[in-house]
């Protein structure tokens, strides 16, 4: 009986192992059935690949270290380059100017002094309320939600409202002095000796209407805000230039845009949302960066952003479609750009301690990543407008309807109808270019 079960455990022995020889056998012929497939694919290759062309020219000898030339090097990062040519010496002179507008909102006492034309109790009253109601309507929507905006973006909200509706005044064409008759702009005169103290570069001169009178008016383009306290009139620029400072006064951080379009806007820097707000006191509009391409109609190059910290390109925050909107960049390169940015910034930041420049990179590389998201975004919303049939079809003229674009475009408020059609800035329908003989700039 042991000799039997001995017997039949060696033959199962046997079985195994001539299985396992066979499944060994088997790898090897389909590992080398794989490798000839591939090697044949491989000679097949490169004997139907055509030959490169004899134009009977030498070729020169392969450079040593020569730099790659790989499509994917057209994506790195730009490498900032200084201005070498004149056009782009003059762009860097004149942003290096600008950029020094922020820097005379920085006198305390000035700005305690401005502070007295405001009234806080009211201002501060306002805020009080609307960030009270925002507070309850976060809360409502369930727990840990955050309210829509803080308290000191309310201040700023506060602020707007009063300036816009009680303490500024705009002008196209100022009154007679002498009659209140409407004038007519005649041109240019220079500054008196009083009003170039006071800080007016440019002086307009208009003429009284009525033949009778035949009085001129002169309008100084006043450009020291704490002098606009006293005035309390003017177009973007005075508006922009007064508002930013007394957003200032209050204790918010603030940028001042200039558009090479000729528009002059507010930027406030939001502690509650980590970001800055777009604030235009012309138009008492609050973070609404479309309202001058889809509102106004108008095709942007470029948007500056001065601080006191420094200037920042911030067009792709106001250029949310470039293909429709985006106008000709051309007068520096890219490169130039960067390089003048990043001087202005270097420049403003010199003295500064380590950590607040510390500070102050990181909330520049979190702007980057906000205003690189919305060109992002761009893409994937024209993407999603794009229906199925049209991709089968190849033409892409008629993309579905956005369901969530505005109904009605809203144009410009601030100015009067005939200087806002002499800019195109009059929303859906109206030209978008500037009448050259428009006498009213900025």
């Amino acid at each position: 009986m042991e000799h039997s079960h001995a017997a039949s455990r060696a033959a199962d022995a046997d079985v195994d192992k001539l299985a396992q020889d066979m499944t060994e056998r088997f790898r090897q012929v389909l590992s080398t059935k794989r490798m000839t497939e591939l090697t044949s694919r491989s000679v097949h290759s490169r004997s139907s690949s055509p030959a490169p062309r004899d134009y009977g020219t030498p070729q020169p000898p392969p450079v040593q270290n020569a730099p790659p030339s790989y499509s994917s090097l057209r994506n790195i990062p730009l490498i900032p380059q200084a201005p070498a040519d004149p056009r782009s010496i003059r762009f860097k002179n004149m942003l290096t100017s600008l950029s020094s507008l922020p820097l005379r909102w920085e006198n305390p006492g000035l700005l305690d002094e401005a502070l007295r034309v405001v009234p806080l109790e009211q201002i501060y009253n306002e805020a009080e309320e609307e960030s009270q109601i925002l507070q309850a309507e976060a809360e409502s929507l369930g727990a840990g939600k955050k309210a829509a905006w803080g308290y000191q973006d309310c201040v700023v909200r506060a602020l707007l409202r009063w300036f816009k509706r009680s303490f500024f005044t705009w002008v196209n064409n100022p009154p007679c002095h002498m009659c209140y008759s409407p004038t007519l702009a005649v041109g240019m005169s220079p500054p008196l000796p009083d009003e170039q103290a006071r800080g007016a570069n440019q002086v307009e001169l208009y003429k009284c209407s009525d033949p009778r009178c035949g009085q001129y008016e002169r309008f100084p383009r006043y450009n020291d805000a704490f002098v606009l306290l006293q005035t309390r009139k003017g177009r973007c620029g005075e508006w922009a230039n007064c508002f930013s400072m007394l957003c200032r006064a209050v204790g918010s951080r603030v940028r001042w845009v200039w558009n090479a379009e000729d528009h002059v806007w507010t930027e406030v820097y939001s502690l509650h949302r980590k970001r800055w707000v777009h604030v235009d006191a012309c138009e008492e509009a609050w973070d609404k960066p479309k309202l001058y391409t889809e509102g106004w109609g108008k095709k942007l190059s470029y948007c500056i952003a001065f601080s006191v910290d420094g200037a920042m390109d911030v067009t792709r925050r106001y250029v949310r479609t470039p293909p429709k909107y985006a106008q000709e960049r051309n007068r520096a390169p890219e490169a130039v750009l960067l390089h003048i940015m990043n001087e202005i910034r270097a420049t403003r930041r010199a003295n500064m301690a380590k950590q607040e420049k510390f500070r102050l990179e990181g909330e520049d590389m979190r702007e980057g990543t906000e205003l690189r998201g919305y060109v992002i975004s761009s893409i994937a919303h024209e993407v999603a407008r794009i229906s199925a049939d049209d991709i089968v079809s190849g033409r892409f003229n008629h993309p579905r309807t956005d369901p969530d674009a505005p109904k009605a475009l809203e144009g410009r408020t601030s100015g009067n109808s005939a200087w806002i059609r002499a800019r195109g800035e009059g929303g859906r329908g109206t030209p978008n270019q500037q009448d050259p003989h428009n006498q009213h700039p900025r």
